[in-house]
C-alpha cells in the first residue's frame, strides 16, 4: 500500500529530557505550545518571561538581560492609548497603570533570573527575521504595541546578523550552567503580513542560522517542527480557521514527534499516565452526582496518590482540586 504522507526524520540527538530536567522555553509560538505541555505534563517548566517573542535579536536581548541584575525602569515604559507599554515585552505585560506594568514586568524577571540557575534545557523558537527599529531611538523592537508604522523601519535581518546575536549569549549560557543543551526551532506559524515571498524569505534566513548555530556550538541541535508542518502535514485541515496558524490537531502532533525525539521510555511511559488523569481531569459529566461519576473520582484520586507515591517529585494538586470540586459532600 502506498504512503501517502512524507515523514520527516528525526536526527539521533545526544542527550533526554525527562522529569527531572529544569526547561525554559523562549521565543515564538512553537515555544509557548510545547512549553505549555511541558508544564501541562507537569515537567518543570517556564515559559515566555517576556510574552511571545518573534525575532533573533528580541530572544538574544532577553537572554542576555536575564544574566544581568538588571530589572526593568519606569522610564523604560511608554505610554500609547491608554496602556503603558514595554518594548521588550508582548503586549500581556501592557497595564494602564505603569507602576502595576512594571511590577508584573519586574516579577517575571525576577522568577525567570532564579530559574536560569538552574535551567539545563533551552527551547528558542525563531518566528521571523523581520525586526522593527524604532526611530526616535534606534531600538529593535520586541513589539510595536499599535504604534503608528511611520514610528518604526522595518528591515530583515540576515542569516549572518541572526547568528551573530544568538551566538554569544549561547555560549555564556552555557559557560554558567556546563548542563544546558539547547533546542533550536523555527515556527511554522506564517507572518501573511510580510507577504507570501517575505514571508518564505525569512523563513529561510532562520532556517540556515538554525542550522549554522548547530553545526556551531555542539550543545545546540536543531529540531524540525517547521518542516514536520510544511511536509508531514501538508494540507489545510491542520491549519486553523485563519489558516496561519497550526491547528490544535497539528499541535497535538508535532508534541508527539517532540516526545519521539526527546522523551525516553521512561518519561513516556509516564508521561502517558499523566496524561490520561488530565483528560480524566477535563471531563465534565452530565450527572457529576451520580454513583459511577463519583466512584470514578475516587479512582482517578487513587491513581494521582499512587503517582505521587511512585515520583516523589510530581505534584498533581491541579487535577487533584478539580477532581475533588466534583466530589458529593
Amino acid at each position: 500500500m502506498p504512503n501517502f504522507q512524507t515523514t520527516v526524520p528525526l536526527p539521533e540527538y545526544s542527550f533526554r529530557i525527562g522529569y527531572q530536567e529544569h526547561l525554559l522555553s523562549l521565543g515564538s509560538c512553537f515555544a509557548e505550545h510545547m512549553g505549555q505541555r511541558l508544564a501541562d505534563h507537569h515537567f518543570f517548566s517556564l515559559i515566555n518571561p517576556y510574552g511571545i517573542l518573534y525575532n533573533p535579536l528580541s530572544i538574544a536581548q532577553g537572554l542576555q538581560r536575564l544574566l544581568l541584575d538588571a530589572p526593568f525602569q519606569q522610564r523604560e515604559l511608554l505610554e500609547h492609548q491608554g496602556l503603558w507599554h514595554s518594548f521588550s515585552h508582548h503586549g500581556a505585560f501592557s497595564h494602564p497603570d505603569p507602576e502595576q506594568a512594571l511590577s508584573g514586568i519586574n516579577r517575571s524577571y525576577r522568577r525567570a533570573q532564579g530559574f536560569l540557575l538552574t535551567a539545563n534545557r533551552l527551547i528558542l523558537t525563531l518566528g521571523t527575521a523581520f525586526v522593527f527599529v524604532y526611530r526616535p531611538t534606534g531600538e529593535v523592537v520586541a513589539n510595536c504595541h499599535k504604534l503608528p508604522g511611520s514610528a518604526f523601519e522595518r528591515r530583515r535581518l540576515s542569516t549572518r546578523e541572526a547568528i551573530a546575536v544568538l551566538e554569544p549569549v549561547l555560549y555564556e549560557l552555557k559557560n554558567r550552567q556546563p548542563e544546558l543543551e539547547v533546542i533550536l526551532t523555527v515556527s511554522p506559524v506564517r507572518h501573511i503580513r510580510d507577504g507570501l515571498v517575505e514571508n518564505q524569505r525569512s523563513k529561510a534566513a532562520l532556517l540556515l542560522a538554525g542550522a549554522e548555530l548547530s553545526r556551531q556550538l555542539p550543545f545546540a541541535h536543531y529540531f524540525p517542527s517547521y518542516e514536520i508542518v510544511m511536509d508531514e502535514l501538508r494540507d489545510y485541515r491542520f491549519y486553523a480557521p485563519d489558516m496561519i496558524h497550526p491547528s490544535e490537531v497539528a499541535i497535538d502532533y508535532i508534541w508527539e514527534r517532540f516526545g519521539q525525539a526527546f522523551f525516553d521510555e521512561p518519561t513516556q511511559l509516564l508521561r502517558q499516565r499523566i496524561s490520561k488523569v488530565i483528560a480524566a481531569s477535563r471531563h465534565r459529566p452530565f450527572h457529576p452526582a451520580s454513583e459511577p461519576h463519583q466512584q470514578f473520582l475516587q479512582q482517578q484520586l487513587a491513581i494521582i496518590a499512587q503517582l505521587e507515591q511512585e515520583f516523589p517529585f510530581l505534584n498533581m494538586n491541579r487535577e487533584r482540586e478539580a477532581f475533588n470540586a466534583q466530589v458529593a459532600s
